[in-house]
């Protein structure tokens, strides 16, 4: 497929292709893409666990769970390791404490890559990202290079969120595409299908960012490495039960990471043009 430019985006199957033009397109390995590996990644999640293992299971049957538990103090990670023994396609990853979210998902997409599974997707745990929605994203990967599932784009809504919540979010990703240069309308979302080949493109062990500031990351180093990324329109419903991990710090740390790139990108291509 071609590069979009900045700013330009196509539609194909009810979905929005976007590529920042940052890079050169790769081009995509064809054939079966490979097991489907679902990390969910878990802190004080003993509400919810068992219900989003459930919907994932019974939503795409094939697919395996990791659930990466953050040691939670209450019980996540027993529940999860109970989950496990009862079905081989649900594994658990305990860790040693509470590290942040980008921490956990790294951990997962180490652990997946280990392992050999071709697909690796990013789901919260808490029910916000329906697993019934899952068979659409993973539909439209044989197209792109990372599909999200996306608030923003027509078709996309969001349910029982506060409009200060709103706002952080869609100001978030409307920040981000302007610092960055990029197309994409749901930049911090974080309802993603990874190819195998995409997440080892990445330099994942360059990545130290938390929160909505890790999302940011890796959808900015997926287009600047010349991958192609597919927005599908999700449905982004509030957590009933627990507690929401978003903080004032989360949101700081977005903004100070995404503008020091922004202007980091910029200096860099005013040198290069002097140069």
């Amino acid at each position: 497929m071609p590069v979009c430019s900045p700013g330009n985006r196509r539609r194909t199957g009810g979905a929005v292709v976007a590529n920042g033009g940052q890079g050169t397109t790769r081009q995509r390995s064809e054939g079966p893409l490979g097991d489907v590996l679902v990390i969910v990644p878990t802190y004080n999640e003993a509400e919810n666990i068992e219900a989003i293992t459930a919907r994932v299971r019974a939503s795409v049957p094939e697919a395996h769970i990791l659930v990466a538990d953050d040691n939670s103090p209450d019980g996540t990670g027993k529940i999860a390791d109970e989950l496990a023994d009862a079905d081989p396609r649900v594994h658990v990853l305990h860790r040693k404490g509470k590290e942040g979210l980008g921490a956990a998902y790294l951990a997962g997409f180490r652990w997946g890559l280990e392992r050999g599974y071709g697909v690796l997707v990013e789901m919260d745990a808490d029910g916000s990202h329906r697993p019934e929605e899952l068979p659409r994203l993973l539909d439209a990967l044989p197209g792109a290079d990372l599909v999200l599932g996306s608030r923003w784009v027509p078709g996309g809504s969001v349910v029982n969120w506060p409009k200060t919540r709103e706002f952080i979010s869609r100001g978030g990703s409307l920040y981000s595409r302007l610092m960055l240069g990029l197309p994409i309308r749901d930049i911090t979302g974080g309802y993603r299908a990874f190819r195998r080949e995409t997440l080892e493109g990445l330099g994942m062990d360059q990545v130290a960012s938390q929160g909505y500031c890790f999302q940011v990351d890796l959808a900015w180093r997926t287009v600047k490495a010349g991958f192609e990324v597919v927005e599908v329109p999700i449905t982004f419903v509030e957590r009933e039960r627990g507690n929401s991990k978003m903080s004032r710090a989360i949101v700081v740390e977005a903004l100070w990471r995404v503008t020091a790139w922004g202007l980091s990108s910029r200096l860099s291509r005013l040198t290069g043009r002097r140069g």
